[in-house]
């Protein structure tokens, strides 16, 4: 690796300075220079190109998903504190000037709006489920998509963002087909991310859940090898970052929103996602600030 030394900051500071990233002002929270988005959108391609022949479905969804969703999968029993609801006026006239007068003063305005019917999607996969319910065909459904996703996950780390972009892939069949995909695609994750010499390893991972009872969550979800995320160090080496997640649900959404398989019984889901920007991120890490100055092997992959 072409640094070696690993410093939060740092790196912050060097992709800012080569414009490849620029603060918007809040921790999490930036802008994406050409030459970022250029890395991001060849890798991107290049999963594309590896999956060309799965025959996935492609999808794309808003950054906003109905609240109803989040409700019904009990997302907030487990992640309370990620979670974004979006929230708008609803008042009249003279409420509004109360509104704008809090804001002028530097007030607590927030109080003064109602909440939505829409959150901020917390998981790329979220969207897919209600428009799976019913039958899946014979050989089960695959689905792929970019979604922004939302978490609120305030941090001075380049690679813990509040909004974030995932390549996403959703399986549904039988238990049998969707582990089959899961496994194929973790070996294949692994194969792609070291072709772009990255230094990736896998590991059994856990969600992160909250509070005293996401503890015995997370025991299960290991125990039962629930989770596995593709580590690539990026701003440890100890504490690699987690750029690739591979997550197998069991009947988890099929039972929520009805999905069954060609012989009636309750479906399986699994789905994995490439975090985009931290694949780009663990790209400039690996090999530098300036993309011309990468190995030659690299840039023959991503600028073929």
């Amino acid at each position: 690796m072409q640094d070696t030394v690993y410093d939060i900051e740092g790196f912050h500071d060097g992709l800012v300075r080569h414009g490849l990233i620029v603060p918007a002002g809040v921790q999490g929270v930036f802008g994406r220079g050409a030459v970022f988005e250029d890395v991001l959108e060849r890798f991107n391609a290049l999963v594309s190109e590896v999956a060309r022949d799965d025959g996935a479905q492609t999808m794309a969804y808003p950054p906003v998903i109905d609240r109803d969703i989040l409700e019904k999968v009990h997302y907030l029993d487990s992640f309370p504190h990620l979670c974004g609801a979006v929230h708008s006026f609803f008042g009249n006239a003279i409420e509004a000037l109360a509104l704008a007068e809090r804001a002028k003063d530097g007030g607590n305005w927030g109080e003064l709006l109602g909440q939505t019917s829409v959150v901020m999607n917390p998981a790329a996969c979220y969207p897919v489920y209600p428009t799976l319910t019913g039958t899946l065909p014979e050989g089960g459904r695959l689905i792929t998509m970019t979604n922004w996703v939302y978490r609120h996950e305030p941090s001075p780390e380049p690679t813990r963002m509040q909004s974030f972009r995932v390549r996403e892939f959703v399986s549904a069949g039988t238990p049998s087909q969707v582990v089959e995909w899961r496994d194929m695609w973790l070996q294949r994750g692994l194969t792609l991310l070291r072709s772009l010499g990255l230094p990736a390893e896998s590991d059994v991972a856990t969600d992160p859940f909250f509070g005293r009872g996401g503890k015995f969550l997370a025991q299960a979800q290991k125990a039962q090898k629930l989770k596995f995320e593709v580590l690539v160090p990026v701003i440890s080496r100890e504490n690699p970052t987690a750029v690739c997640s591979f997550n197998f649900h069991q009947d988890h959404f099929s039972s929520t929103f009805g999905i069954r398989t060609a012989d009636g019984e309750l479906a399986n889901t699994a789905c994995l996602g490439f975090g985009l920007e931290r694949v780009t991120m663990a790209l400039f890490k690996a090999h530098g600030f300036v993309p011309a100055e990468w190995p030659k092997e690299v840039r023959a992959r991503l600028w073929p």
